[in-house]
């Protein structure tokens, strides 16, 4: 009886390690992955997805931090959090050798200031914060950069990101320092010039920016070029400015946590995401950007020739890529967040 149950262990050993590779768990912002590519890579593979999706970057950094054995197998981290979660030993160094498709990407991506070597991120799809306003209400010559945004005749009228970041981005830009600065003193001055900015503030949003922008909520403020894009396609009037002093350029990146049970699954469902017809697909659900310079050249002129979507290189010069600021900073950030929005 022994020796049966011994050779049915070693019979069965192999189907049960082959099912349970069978998998790939992913971690990724919300709207971001279309259902009907996770269909189309389960029916070609057979490998299973198990897609959970999050809000923000600090949901799912957290999540991976305070957990001693994740199941997730591939993530979305945000440019400067792929640059913190590396540093922190929290990702595992790509193998190339099994993505074939990296060829695709658009080398402009590549090599990236949080990722120097891309050594860790697979750059996904990507946007740049600017201007919208309502041509009812502004005419075109009058807003060309975020110092604009402080006139007095913007009382009451500006939506701003629900972003700490971001929103300490273009005071810090106004005043002529980095996206990226870790200076007390300048950070303190964003903080200032801030505060005399929110009595222009109708309403922080993220996750409402395209609604709001059709029904006019708000008629004038910041939003991401691809929400801008997405809302023209309802209301004509909305128009979107790439703002003089320079603004952020965001990527969603895919990673793999170093935890990953099961890279191999990893790996097959990344390179299926890297196809040319399945990020060009994916750029069209999503209306924004993609990295993917093949699947870019797949889609229709009217979209790939878009300047809202896709800026000539001259504009995207004036562009930063966010960077980790550390944990002092980035506290220090969220302390004057706090203060500003109660003095609203």
């Amino acid at each position: 009886m022994k020796r049966m149950a011994y050779f049915l262990f070693i019979l069965f050993l192999p189907l049960t390690t082959h099912a349970a590779a069978q998998v790939v768990n992913v971690y990724a912002w919300a709207g971001e992955i279309p259902d009907f590519v996770i269909r189309l890579f389960e029916k070609e593979t057979g490998i299973k997805v198990n897609i959970s999706t999050y809000e923000n970057n600090e949901i799912m950094y957290a999540k991976l931090k305070t957990s001693t054995n994740s199941r997730y197998d591939v993530i979305m981290p945000s440019s400067y959090f792929v640059d913190r979660m590396s540093r922190q030993g929290m990702l595992e160094k790509l193998d190339k050798s099994q993505l074939a498709n990296w060829k695709n990407l658009n080398p402009e991506f590549l090599h990236p200031a949080y990722d120097r070597q891309s050594e860790y991120s697979i750059p996904y799809i990507w946007g740049i914060t600017g201007i919208f306003y309502n041509t009812d209400y502004y005419s075109p010559a009058s807003i060309k950069k975020w110092a604009d945004l402080w006139e007095t005749r913007y009382y009451n009228k500006l939506m701003l990101l629900d972003d700490t970041r971001e929103v300490f981005g273009i005071a810090l830009l106004t005043l002529g320092y980095s996206a990226n600065d870790q200076n007390p003193e300048h950070i303190k001055a964003a903080f200032l010039k801030l505060k005399t900015l929110m009595k222009n503030v109708r309403v922080f949003s993220s996750d409402t920016v395209v609604s709001i922008m059709i029904d006019e909520d708000a008629t004038v403020g910041m939003a991401w070029n691809g929400d801008a894009f997405k809302a023209l396609q309802e209301n004509k009037k909305i128009k979107f400015v790439f703002p003089e002093e320079g603004f952020i350029i965001w990527v969603d990146n895919f990673s793999i946590p170093k935890t990953a049970p099961h890279k191999d699954a990893a790996y097959a469902f990344l390179n299926f995401i890297l196809r040319p017809n399945i990020a060009k697909e994916i750029a069209l659900y999503t209306k924004f950007p993609t990295a993917n310079l093949a699947g870019y050249q797949l889609l229709p002129p009217e979209i790939r020739n878009n300047p809202i979507v896709y800026p000539p290189k001259d504009i995207l010069r004036r562009g930063q890529f966010q960077t980790d600021l550390g944990d002092k900073t980035l506290s220090l950030y969220e302390n004057y967040w706090e203060e500003l929005k109660m003095s609203g």
